[in-house]
Order: C-alpha cells, then sequence, then structure tokens
C-alpha cells in the first residue's frame, strides 16, 4: 500500500505518567480517529512498527511501551509494583496524559488483560476492539502453559525453573519465528532488542513476577465477558491460528458473547503483523471506516 511519506512518519517520544517516562511511537494527524495499540510478552511498540505507517495517512495510532519494556522508564522492582493491575493504570494514565479521550483499541498478549480492564471499566472511551493473539476466556491456553499454571499455583524454586527457560535468548528467537510463513523474513533485531531488553541487570526477576501475577488475569475474565455481553463492542479479530502460546480457540471463544465479531485464523505465529501486515492493515482500514468513528460514543 502506497502512503505519503509525511503521513507515514512515525514520532517518537516520552510522557511522564506517575512519575515514570512512557516511550511511545505516534503516526497520524491527532484529528483523525484514534488506535491506541497494545503489546505483548516479551516485545515492545516495536512490533507496531510497520502497521503505524501503514495506517498513519487515515487514522492516528498511538503505541507505548510499558515501564520495563522498551524504552520506557525501567524502575528496580522494590520501587514498581509490577502488576496487570499497575500497567492498567500506567495505561490509563497514559491515554489521559497524551489527550486520547475515545479510541479503537488493538490488544495483543499482555495487551489484552490490560486493554479489557481499559475497555470493561471505561466503555465509554473504547469506540471498537481489535484483537490479535490475546485471550478472554480460557479457551485457547495451550500446553505451554502448563508450567506457568504450576508455578502460579505454588511459586518455589522447583516450578520457577522451567518458567525462567521463556526468559532466554532462544525462547524469544522462538516466539518471534515459530509458526510463521516465512521465518527468514523476521528481522533478527526482533528477538535481538527483546533478549537485550531481558538482559538488563533485574528484568529476569521483574519477568516472574509479572508471570506470577497472570494468574489474577484470569478472575477479571468474567468482567471482560460481561462488557462483551452488555456493550457489544465492534470487534475484528486477526488472529495467527499456529500461534503454540495463545491458540485458535481463543480466538472463535470471542463469538460466544460477541456473535458479530470478525474472526480471521491466519496462517501464521503469535506475531501475525510479520507475515501479514498489509492484510491486517487492509482489514483494520476497512474495519475503522465503519467502526471507529471517535465521535460515536459506545454502550
Amino acid at each position: 500500500m502506497s502512503v505519503p511519506a509525511t503521513a507515514a512518519r512515525t514520532q517518537h517520544k516520552t510522557v511522564e505518567v506517575d512519575g515514570l517516562e512512557i516511550f511511545y511511537r505516534e503516526g497520524g494527524h491527532r484529528a483523525n480517529p484514534a488506535v491506541l495499540l497494545l503489546h505483548g510478552f516479551p516485545t515492545s511498540s516495536f512490533m507496531f512498527r510497520n502497521l503505524i505507517p501503514a495506517l498513519a495517512d487515515e487514522f492516528h495510532l498511538v503505541a507505548p511501551d510499558y515501564p520495563a519494556y522498551g524504552h520506557s522508564s525501567f524502575p528496580a522492582k522494590h520501587d514498581f509494583d509490577y502488576t496487570f493491575e499497575r500497567f492498567y493504570e500506567i495505561v490509563l494514565g497514559f491515554v489521559d496524559a497524551v489527550g486520547l479521550d475515545t479510541f479503537s483499541l488493538y490488544i495483543q498478549d499482555y495487551g489484552a488483560p490490560i486493554g479489557l480492564r481499559l475497555a470493561s471499566r471505561h466503555p465509554e472511551r473504547v469506540q471498537a476492539l481489535i484483537v490479535q493473539n490475546g485471550n478472554a476466556y480460557m479457551d485457547g491456553f495451550t500446553p505451554m502453559w502448563e508450567p506457568l499454571f504450576a508455578f502460579a499455583e505454588n511459586r518455589n524454586p522447583e516450578t520457577e525453573a522451567p518458567v525462567r527457560g521463556f526468559l532466554t535468548y532462544e525462547a524469544v528467537k522462538w516466539l518471534w519465528t515459530h509458526g510463521m510463513r516465512d521465518p527468514k523474513s523476521v528481522p533478527p533485531e526482533a528477538w535481538t532488542l527483546d533478549a537485550h531488553n531481558l538482559d538488563r541487570i533485574g528484568n529476569r526477576d521483574i519477568q516472574l513476577d509479572i508471570f506470577y501475577d497472570y494468574r489474577l488475569n484470569l478472575p477479571e475474565y468474567e468482567m471482560f465477558q460481561q462488557y462483551f455481553r452488555v456493550h457489544q463492542p465492534p470487534t475484528l479479530i486477526t488472529w495467527g491460528k499456529d500461534d503454540e502460546v495463545f491458540g485458535a480457540d481463543g480466538a472463535e471463544a470471542y463469538k460466544r458473547d460477541l456473535p458479530n465479531a470478525e474472526v480471521h485464523l491466519l496462517e501464521t505465529g503469535h506475531f501475525a503483523l510479520e507475515d501479514d501486515l498489509e492484510l491486517i492493515a487492509d482489514k483494520m482500514r476497512r474495519f475503522l471506516r465503519e467502526n471507529g468513528d471517535t465521535s460515536r460514543p459506545t454502550g
């Protein structure tokens, strides 16, 4: 797709939220309908580096990094509560700080429990959902989660050992390349940047705290599902069906409470934008034209 260079240019900025510097990528004119892009593990707003310029001619796209991810502040674990509830609070403060009153919401992986807290607690602000490999139901948890659930149920050195394996360079590379139609098209800086961030002193212990806190997302699912049932947000699902983190059943489950959701199971993996940028961007453009008018309140 062809986008004028001036519209496609991504800005790289920071804003202060609760005393932390939150880095974000921004593209498009602020007068256009807004889209908030929330990344997953183990990456950052880097995962949206190509999507932002692909849509910036028509939409205003904003993608923050959470604390300890990407280029945002990296407070020590004794100085910051590394929980999904706290990440939600930071994202809520972020959208207020950058002046996003209403927006559509793109969620992937960790972005799902963070973003769906925001949507379910502030439904008037969220115009539409775009979901990529992020659960809101128990469906779709793959066997890969067995050691993570064991760790969440009983945190000790024995259950921690296999979970630390998810924080290695090899595991990060696997997340970026497994299930991809063309793994060689994924730039190596994708996983080397993430691995570099994990290598910062103390970050693996922080990531273990976040893994452990994931268990507290599960009781929130009923609230998310209630939000779906009551508010029926327009929903586009573009899901890498060969992802071994969040399986395709997780995508289909949304139809239980959102019967009008548009579901596309793509032949790719966890980071579907690497294989299917043009396809996802085209579907988003059409979907957001129909549902992303920020002047239209929901619920």
